[in-house]
């Protein structure tokens, strides 16, 4: 699997291009989509689905964009409704601009195929509600959002965050994925399940 990373919109949010021969996956759009737009064209992908995250303003800038230029079928997890009657989801916090409207469909925890394999969504609240994980075991890869970053968490201070929820997501889900799988979060750099077990602060007690 090649992934390609554009950080993009008013927050930098890393958004991605996930592709395998002819197929490809967005992950999270944060701003104006032309960079991947271009990349689609440049390497005669087909994009299958844009999978969300979580419905957070600065990860879907792009997606109506992204959306109406390729008619891919856009999935985020449930619960994510509540969002939309929110400026985190409608956009407009902190005066940035408005998110255009776009439409997606809500997917219960559960497996389902893209890029020709599986693709595990977990459940993973404590960020936002309805935030998910995309998995692709056969990769080693995953895409875990705000979840978790290098060497630390997402913040919980909005609307539907819980950091102890947060914390045991993390434990329960990514933690217990192989060690060498590498994590794609929606801001900084990769990183991998080992790294964060044993070095993130925020976990030092269940690593030891």
């Amino acid at each position: 699997m090649k992934i390609e990373t554009f950080a993009i919109g008013p927050l930098e949010t890393n958004s991605y291009l996930a592709h395998e021969g002819s197929l490809a996956v967005a992950v999270d759009v944060g701003g104006d989509p032309k960079p991947m737009l271009a990349s689609l064209a440049r390497n005669k992908l087909t994009l299958t689905h844009i999978l969300l995250t979580h419905l957070h303003f600065d990860h879907t800038y792009g997606v109506s964009a992204l959306q109406a230029a390729t008619g891919a079928k856009v999935l985020a997890g449930a619960g994510s409704d509540e969002l939309m009657r929110t400026e985190l989801g409608r956009g407009g916090f902190m005066g940035l601009p408005p998110v255009r409207d776009y439409s997606y469909e809500t997917i219960a925890e559960g497996e389902f195929e893209a890029l020709g394999q599986v693709c595990r969504a977990l459940s993973t609240p404590g960020h936002a509600p309805g935030s998910i994980t995309f998995h692709f075991p056969a990769a080693g890869v995953a895409f875990v959002g705000d979840l978790v970053f290098y060497r630390s968490v997402g913040r919980t201070d909005f609307p539907g965050g819980s950091h102890d929820v947060l914390v045991d997501s993390v434990r329960r889900k990514v933690f217990t994925m192989p060690g060498s799988t590498v994590l794609y979060p929606g801001h900084g750099p990769e990183t991998t399940v080992d790294d964060e077990r044993l070095h993130n602060p925020y976990f030092s007690d269940f690593a030891r």
